[in-house]
């Protein structure tokens, strides 16, 4: 590898010479002793790597040492002498070569000699041996490498231009190593990681304030394997600083499965596609398109002012079983050497590929039938979270290799549209094809269930766990419900044309109605599925290729919930209600989205909120609670809970919960989950409702409707003209023991649920609880010190 960067750093040196222009590229090259680096003599051969440049017909390779004599034995035989003492290739022809000195033309010597003569000479002479040694000595000023490749290349051409790029990235790391390679990575028995800045420019609009200049930028990050495991589905940690915003990155996808354009200045992760597995150099006898991953980074980031480096603050790889040490940098580059933890437990796995994951939401893309151009997928969708849930589920996802949808089984997109075929790379291809028949040309394509009449359609239904209009149930409510499949016909496009040429879509994504947000992960290469034969035979169809993309739910931001929680009790004439905008705000409304909710006498929660407003203001003066001069926002909810504490006794406690759907869309088989800081383990029994205490999830009360009640219904006008809309309703009373339970205190809160779940999504809390004298503060000690000052100074009165 030394010898490689030699090598580069002398062709490069020799081409990219200017005498005249001086452009700096931002920090100094400090490089000496050109003329050692590289191979000299005409023994040499030319290393293996430079094979993969390709050369063009304006110049050949030879040893810089002895340009103007023999050919190098690995320089084309077809050059002749007057070619190879071109002054440049036409690439570079405005380049002024500095290899041997320029002839200086004789003047003739004047009859009367000066004084000054002699000393003129040497001087011109001393100037000239200068000349000579200008790169041999060290003295060379910096290069604007991109300056040359700026103005001598396009990036959209393929070819040389390509090169070019690849020949100044390895020069920018010879610039800061001295001409050597890092240290580190040839001492490294492990993952060696690296990260380097290319250029940037500054982009629109130019502003004078440097922390709000936008730049754009480049750079590249590299993944080697240089230790003795193969590394799979590889990941890495880039730990951005200066509010980037990442544009693209090729040859790896973001971990988080977000779009580009995509926010990382809080850094991000980001994992292989489609080269995921890193192997050994063991393995593959030191082969770099098997053991390497580079990542060409573009986008855009913030206030760092030149000469400054926009550089993250580290870099790290994110597999299990490895620990990376601080990340080194040097000027534009950073590097960290990941080794494998003595102290992590490894797995003994049997699996060919990366073991399958759990997760709340897994789901399988099997490969069941194969052809050179095209392929059949099935997808395979499995709840696995007992308190998750889809209803009228959208899945998508993006396609990287330009493949569309000819047709599809137990699903459908929503969007039929082959337009993007036909002005596409797909037309160009399959130019006699019929396009009128294709299902979705979409690069993000949205994919919904069929509704439940069309589960036998010979054509598009007769699938098994298909279409169910989106619905899939926890398996503790309807275990054959969790799941749902659909198949589909995929197209591919060059170069994938054979039948192992098999990749995923990526950038899963799935979505429900009013359910928990989902975020997926990766398409991770596992083992071939299994499946029963469909006709009926005692036997199992494997599955040509599989991958697996696990989903796990998040909790939602503040304010992007889309349920809330209401607060009453026996003991309080007031309710507290849900949130000021718990579930977002209408910015055009003219509201207080801070101040909180005003508290309203009970039956105020049974009409929607544009109706409350007379009601909590009568309330608030009767009760003499104070009244913000501009009166808070509401919740914004479609579906509000109230938990009212019914009652308190010495051997138990009862609650009433009560669901109102505000929306426009029925809830059909609705659940909702409860849990308790300390009273959820005495739960004993539901009125009206399906009661099940879960007691391997932190004593979770979970509730259904029984027949007949498992409708929520939409939101309905009201009896009369002018009437308030009707919310749907469900409503039932819980019974508690307190027989086991010490400690509780229903009056301080107890009473009250941590967390409250409804059809899996959850629902946001009141922040504050009442207390039993109908007070939402405490009286604080200074209080209770001059009342009782005061009480004591009235009776001392009254006794004198």
């Amino acid at each position: 590898m030394g010898t490689k960067m030699k090598g580069i750093y002398k062709y490069i040196s020799n081409i990219f010479v200017v005498k005249e222009r001086e452009i700096e590229i931002g920090f100094p090259t400090d490089v000496k002793h050109v003329a050692h680096i590289g191979w000299d003599g005409q023994s040499g051969n030319a290393p293996s790597w430079m094979n993969e440049f390709k050369t063009g017909p304006d110049f050949a390779a030879t040893s810089i040492g002895n340009s103007g004599s023999a050919h190098s034995p690995w320089a084309s035989q077809d050059y002749t002498e007057s070619m190879r003492q071109q002054q440049s290739s036409d690439l570079y022809r405005d380049v002024t070569p500095t290899v041997g000195p320029k002839k200086q033309k004789r003047r003739k010597a004047k009859s009367t000699s000066s004084p000054r003569s002699g000393s003129s000479s040497s001087s011109r002479s001393s100037r000239a041996e200068k000349s000579k040694t200008k790169f041999v000595e060290g003295n060379a000023k910096p290069l604007n490498i991109e300056f040359y490749r700026s103005s001598s290349c396009n990036y959209n051409e393929e070819g040389s231009c390509k090169e070019l790029n690849r020949l100044v990235y390895w020069l920018k790391i010879a610039q800061d190593y001295d001409g050597k390679l890092p240290p580190a990575e040839n001492n490294c028995n492990g993952i060696f990681l690296s990260y380097v800045f290319i250029s940037r420019t500054k982009e629109l609009p130019h502003v004078k304030n440097a922390t709000a200049q936008a730049w754009a930028f480049k750079a590249t990050a590299t993944v080697l394997n240089a230790g003795i495991y193969e590394l799979k589905n590889w990941k890495i940690f880039i730990g951005f600083q200066n509010r980037e915003l990442l544009v693209s990155a090729s040859n790896a996808v973001l971990l988080s499965g977000d779009d580009f354009p995509a926010p990382v200045g809080n850094g991000t992760y980001l994992a292989g596609y489609p080269q995921a597995d890193l192997k050994t150099s063991i393995d593959t006898a030191g082969d770099v398109k098997k053991i390497q991953a580079e990542i060409e980074l573009t986008g855009t980031q913030f206030g760092i002012k030149p000469p400054g480096y926009p550089m993250p603050k580290t870099i790290k790889l994110f597999n299990d079983g490895y620990k990376c040490p601080a990340a080194k940098r040097k000027a534009t580059k950073m590097h960290v050497c990941c080794v494998k933890d003595p102290k992590f437990k490894v797995k003994n796995f049997t699996t060919k590929y990366f073991p399958r994951q759990n997760g709340d939401l897994l789901i399988s893309y099997d490969v069941m039938q194969a052809y050179p151009n095209n392929y059949q997928a099935q997808v395979t969708i499995q709840n696995s979270n007992p308190l998750g849930r889809l209803d009228q589920w959208n899945l998508t996802w993006e396609w990287m290799r330009g493949e569309f949808i000819y047709s599809m089984r137990g699903a459908y997109t929503r969007k039929k549209d082959y337009s993007n075929c036909v002005y596409g790379a797909a037309g160009q291809y399959y130019k006699d094809f019929d396009f009128s028949k294709v299902l979705n040309c979409e690069k993000k394509p949205t994919i919904a269930d069929l509704p439940r009449e069309r589960a036998q359609d010979k054509d598009v239904g007769m699938l098994p766990f298909c279409c169910r209009n989106g619905s899939i149930m926890p398996t503790v409510m309807n275990a054959t419900n969790s799941k749902s499949v659909f198949q589909l016909q995929v197209y591919k496009l060059p170069p994938d044309l054979n039948l192992t040429a098999l990749y995923p879509p990526e950038r899963w994504k799935i979505v429900g109605l009013l359910n928990p947000d989902y975020k997926c992960g990766q398409a991770l290469r596992v083992d071939e599925a299994q499946f029963l034969d469909p006709t009926g035979l005692h036997a199992t169809v494997i599955a040509i290729a599989s991958w697996q993309i696990v989903c796990n739910i998040t909790k939602p931001k503040d304010r992007a919930n889309r349920c809330c929680v209401s607060y009453s009790a026996y003991y309080n004439d007031s309710a507290i209600p849900c949130n000021t905008c718990a579930c977002g705000c209408d910015n055009s409304v003219k509201c207080s989205q801070n101040a909180p909710g005003l508290l309203l006498p009970p039956e105020a929660l049974l009409v929607p909120f544009a109706n409350r407003r007379e009601k909590s203001l009568y309330w608030a003066k009767l009760k003499h609670y104070h009244v913000p001069k501009q009166l808070p926002c509401g919740d914004n909810c479609g579906v509000t809970i109230n938990w009212h504490i019914d009652s308190n006794y010495k051997s138990g406690w009862t609650a009433r919960i009560t669901l109102f759907n505000w929306g426009a869309v029925n809830f059909v088989d609705w659940f909702v989950g409860i849990q308790f800081k300390k009273t959820g383990s005495g739960f004993a029994q539901a009125f009206s409702f399906n009661g099940t205490l879960l007691r391997n999830i932190n004593d979770t009360i979970f509730l259904k409707g029984l027949p007949g009640l498992n409708y929520l219904m939409a939101e309905a006008d009201g009896p009369k003209p002018g009437d308030p809309r009707i919310p749907g309703k469900q409503q039932s009373v819980l019974r508690f023991n307190k027989k086991h339970l010490k400690g509780i205190d229903i009056l301080k809160g107890d009473g009250f649920p941590t967390k409250l779940l409804f059809n899996g999504e959850e629902c946001a809390l009141p922040t504050h609880l009442l207390a039993a004298d109908g007070r939402k503060w405490r009286a604080k000690f200074w209080v209770i010190a001059i009342i009782t000052l005061l009480t004591f100074l009235l009776m001392l009165k009254d006794l004198q």
